[in-house]
């Protein structure tokens, strides 16, 4: 009929148990599966086809996917933890090339249903943040949080002063605050990695000044400069 127009069905890809969350960049394809974790496909437009070049072996029941980069990709599963997984393209064989390895893990505490690339604040140019690409994450709590790509030196730096915080700060109860933000889900239990807590980091400046010596001495800073970094984490959000 003149004037109407019809989706025709050009190519598909079968390999998920129910594929949940999709995610494109540019020809990249990232799938989150309800059992079988992130899948990574490319749509070759001169083949007409869609195939898969890696996948996150693990079991997660994913909730939420986004695209970070052309190689990593972060998750969060039904058991409450974000995780990130990066593609082996350097790699020279072709069964490395295959796998989506895990680079970072992370008890959230929240169950993610939704990221988006954006920011809570407007960044300011003085405020030397606005190189630091944030999303917005929210949960089915109603939570709403930030989740922040962080240059390698501020990753060790900020690293660092939560292992010095973890050693001042005692948890309520006397529970392991490293303990509680370790990945665990049915299946495995491992230490945090590839993440750091910014609500650890930003309870420095809650510290009392005694507490506040004690963790910059530990971290070899002036207590001065160590608060202007934590606050300036603070301005992200």
């Amino acid at each position: 009929e003149e004037g109407s127009w019809e989706l025709a069905n050009e190519c598909s890809h079968h390999n998920h148990i129910l594929a949940l969350y999709v995610q494109s960049r540019g020809d990249f394809i990232v799938v989150g599966d309800l059992m079988k974790s992130i899948s990574l496909l490319v749509y070759k437009p001169e083949e007409g086809t869609i195939e898969l070049l890696a996948c996150d072996f693990n079991t997660n029941w994913m909730s939420a996917v986004h695209i970070l980069d052309d190689d990593t990709y972060l998750g969060a599963e039904n058991s409450f933890n974000l995780f990130t997984v990066r593609r082996n393209s350097d790699c020279p064989t072709e069964e490395y090339r295959q796998k989506l390895e895990v680079v970072g893990q992370f008890h959230l505490g929240e169950f993610v249903n939704r990221f988006r690339k954006g920011s809570l604040v407007m960044q300011l140019p003085e405020s030397g943040s606005t190189s630091i690409e944030t999303l917005i994450f929210c949960s089915v709590n109603g939570v709403i949080g930030i989740v922040a790509s962080l240059p390698p030196e501020k990753y060790q730096m900020l690293h660092k002063l939560e292992q010095c915080l973890n050693q001042v700060i005692k948890g309520v109860g006397g529970l392991s605050h490293q303990q509680w933000r370790s990945f665990y889900n049915e299946r495995k239990v491992e230490e945090a990695s590839g993440f750091i807590d910014g609500d650890l980091i930003e309870s420095y400046l809650d510290l009392k000044k005694e507490s506040m010596d004690q963790v910059a001495q530990l971290m070899n800073m002036d207590a001065e400069e160590l608060s202007k970094q934590v606050e300036e984490l603070a301005r992200l959000h």
